[in-house]
């Protein structure tokens, strides 16, 4: 008897117990129930209980138009002949998985485990995918630290940088929870296997992705954390070059001062004092020393 492929999106509580699998208990209803949460909320997991295996799941999804992740979370329920997923929308966001693309790749002889891989597949190909979305937008973010305002940039580097955290967080348990699948130790009562050996051998090319996706996010880190030290550099150069700038003018002014100071003195016997091109002597003797200090200062590309 060919396995049964149930989708449910949100369903109510009548949809779900007319759909649901008769070995699924209240507990795990109540479950598949409860509405979508956030942050490290639900943890993903793959366990067995009793007669069938439950799961959840989380899908990451970029959105380049808001600069912002969201999640959206899909539950699964596997027994012998029966896969029943029950996706849930985000909040203030579209469902992110259609699973009717990945039905369309199951054949008629796929076991129920079959089925549970290769949507679970398509699950670490989103999350490839979205690794190659966040190394974009960091790249994207490289090139514009030289004219993005500071704020704006520290601001960019800190949401990414918590995104990758919750993706983390969300991501390593998925890797995990295949893994056990992978070490048979996903377990039902006595009777027809879930995951016959050619599924678990299926499951390890889900496995590499999701060991894949979490490489590539330490990788995503290192990027990240070289446009932060690349901003900060920025930061400290521009204050350099406001340093230099004003110790250029300091030093221009210091001469004249000096100069001004010089003639200002309160001695009686100042020969250029009593000299009728006195006056003209002592601008001439502040304008040349200035233009001298500037020729200086531009040889030395200081300003």
């Amino acid at each position: 008897m060919p396995a049964t492929w149930i989708d449910l999106l949100d369903p109510s509580l009548d949809e779900l117990r007319e759909k649901a699998p008769s070995e699924l208990e209240e507990t795990a209803m109540e479950r598949l129930l409860a509405p979508p949460q956030h942050e490290d909320e639900p943890r993903p997991t793959f366990q067995g209980h009793g007669d069938y295996v439950f799961g959840i799941f989380l899908i990451a999804v970029a959105d380049r138009a808001e600069d912002s992740v969201y999640y959206q979370e899909i539950d699964i329920v596997l027994t012998h002949d029966t896969l029943l997923t029950v996706r849930k929308t985000p909040p203030g966001a579209r469902p992110a998985c259609d699973v009717g693309i990945v039905r369309k790749g199951v054949k008629d002889d796929d076991s129920a485990g079959m089925m549970a891989y290769r949507l679970i597949d398509e699950i670490a190909e989103r999350y490839l995918s979205l690794v190659d979305d966040l190394d974009e937008e960091i790249d994207e973010l490289e090139d514009l630290v030289e004219t993005l305002p500071a704020e704006r940039t520290r601001g960019r580097v800190s949401s990414l940088r918590h995104d990758l955290l919750h993706i983390r967080r969300t991501l390593t348990p998925m890797r995990d929870a295949v893994r056990r699948v992978i070490d048979n130790t996903v377990e039902v009562e006595e009777g027809e296997e879930v995951f016959p050996h050619d599924v678990e051998v299926a499951f390890n090319a889900a496995y590499d992705k999701f060991l894949r996706a979490s490489d590539g996010l330490d990788l995503a880190r290192d990027l990240l954390a070289g446009v932060r030290d690349y901003s900060q550099a920025k930061i400290a150069n521009d204050q350099n070059e406001v340093m230099k700038r004003l110790t250029v003018i300091a030093a221009l002014l210091l001469l004249p001062t000096f100069i001004v100071g010089l003639y200002g003195q309160n001695f009686v016997d100042i020969p250029e004092l009593r000299w009728h091109l006195g006056y003209a002597f002592s601008w001439g003797v502040i304008v040349g020393t200035t233009l001298l200090q500037l020729w200086w200062f531009r040889r030395k590309n200081w300003f």
